[in-house]
């Protein structure tokens, strides 16, 4: 029996996740949170073999960094990641957190099961990722994280801070990220990666 604590914020998802992973023969149900920030201390005190765990929970708490945490405390227990947002880095973060498979929730119920339980068997699943704006997929890393902190209103002098570079320099990257990806203004840009959930700021 594969004992399973489902970490998801939306009830009504949580509810009905946890009704298909009861009704199988194979798979239990052992604990819900709607916070990831609960999830370590519910994996050491309820001994799951897999967390089925929610990327953006409740209180803007990230289920990736709760990923880390679990992997590095408790690494016997496998991690399967999910999303609804097409965040353009969560499958990069997911995998550098140590997640065992990475999946979309837009995919069948009867393929989720599928994936926990080739998980349980120690194969990964990720999927290729999912970049609808081909613009944001012209930017390198570096200006990725420009960008984000962009959008979590942070000033040109906080950018540099945070990223250990000049403000001359944050102020030439946002030109580039400007002409690679045709916005007059970087504030229009990043209201559009926010809005279509390509960047989600303040994540936990």
């Amino acid at each position: 029996m594969i004992k399973i604590i489902l970490v998801e914020d939306q009830a009504m998802l949580r509810e009905s996740l946890s009704l298909a992973i009861n009704a199988q023969d194979d798979m239990e149900t052992i604990a819900m949170l709607s916070n990831a920030s609960d999830a370590l201390d519910a994996a050491n005190e309820h001994h799951p073999d897999l967390m089925l765990m929610d990327v953006c929970t409740e209180d803007d708490a990230s289920g990736i960094a709760a990923a880390a945490q679990i992997k590095r405390h408790l690494p016997g227990i496998r991690v399967v990641v999910m999303t609804g947002v097409p965040e353009i880095t969560f499958i990069e973060q997911a995998h550098a957190a140590g997640a065992d498979s990475f999946v979309y929730k837009n995919v069948s119920t009867s393929e989720l099961l599928s994936i926990i339980r080739s998980t349980m068997e120690g194969y990964s699943t990720f999927p290729a990722a999912q970049l609808g704006d081909k613009t944001l997929d012209l930017l390198d890393e570096e200006e990725i994280r420009i960008l984000r902190l962009v959008c979590e209103n942070k000033s040109r002098r906080e950018i540099a801070d945070e990223l250990f570079l000049s403000e001359g320099t944050v102020k030439r990257r946002i030109s580039t990220i400007l002409a690679k990806t045709g916005y007059d203004s970087i504030m229009k840009l990043a209201v559009h990666a926010v809005s279509d959930g390509y960047i989600v700021p303040n994540l936990k």
